[in-house]
C-alpha cells in the first residue's frame, strides 16, 4: 500500500513533495490547448497594437501612448506568466521554490503595472470628458509620459519589496 502512495506523488524521495493530479489525460489535453491558444492570442494581439502605435505617427497621441504602454504590459502577461502557469498547472512542479518566487514576483509586477495603466487611461478619460477645452493643456505628451515612467517605476519598487519579504521568509506562503 506504501508503493501506491509513493507512486502517487511527484517526487516519493521527498515526504511533503505534492502528488500527482489523477484526472484524465483528455481533460488535460484539451485544458492545456485552450489556455495555450488564450495565451497565444494575448501575445498576438497585443503584438499588432504595440506595432500599430509605434509604426504610425497619427497614432502618437497622449492617451495612446498609455494604450502602448497597456499593451506592452499584457503582451508581458501573454509572453511569460501565462505559458509558465500553464506548466505550473501540470502535474508536477519542477523548478522549484526559488522559481515558483521568481515566477510569481514577475506575474505580480506585470498585473500591477497592467491595473496601474488603466488607471492611468481612466483619469485620461476622465479629464477628457470632464474638462475637454483645458484636456489639451492638462494632459501633455511629457506629463503622460512622466505618469507611465512612475507607473512602471512603482510597480517595480513595490514588486521587489515583496520579493524581498519572501527570500527572507521562504517558507510562509506555503501551505
Amino acid at each position: 500500500m506504501e508503493t501506491l502512495e509513493e507512486a502517487q506523488l511527484c517526487f516519493p524521495a521527498v515526504n511533503n513533495s505534492c502528488k500527482k493530479s489523477t484526472g484524465s489525460h483528455l481533460e488535460a489535453a484539451i485544458t492545456h490547448t485552450l489556455l495555450s491558444l488564450i495565451s497565444l492570442l494575448t501575445v498576438v494581439l497585443n503584438l499588432v497594437v504595440i506595432i500599430a502605435i509605434s509604426h504610425f505617427r497619427q497614432l502618437h497621441t497622449t492617451t495612446n501612448l498609455l494604450l502602448l504602454s497597456l499593451a506592452i504590459a499584457d503582451f508581458l502577461v501573454g509572453f511569460l506568466p501565462m505559458p509558465l502557469h500553464i506548466f505550473q498547472y501540470g502535474d508536477c512542479w519542477l523548478l522549484g521554490d526559488f522559481g515558483c518566487a521568481v515566477i510569481c514576483t514577475f506575474s505580480f509586477f506585470i498585473v500591477s503595472v497592467s491595473a496601474g495603466n488603466m488607471v492611468l487611461i481612466s483619469v485620461d478619460r476622465y479629464v477628457a470628458i470632464c474638462d475637454p477645452m483645458l484636456y489639451p493643456t492638462k494632459v501633455t505628451k511629457k506629463r503622460v509620459q512622466f505618469s507611465i515612467y512612475l507607473c512602471w517605476i512603482f510597480s517595480a519598487v513595490h514588486t521587489f519589496w515583496i520579493l524581498r519579504d519572501f527570500l527572507q521568509q521562504p517558507g510562509r506562503l506555503v501551505p
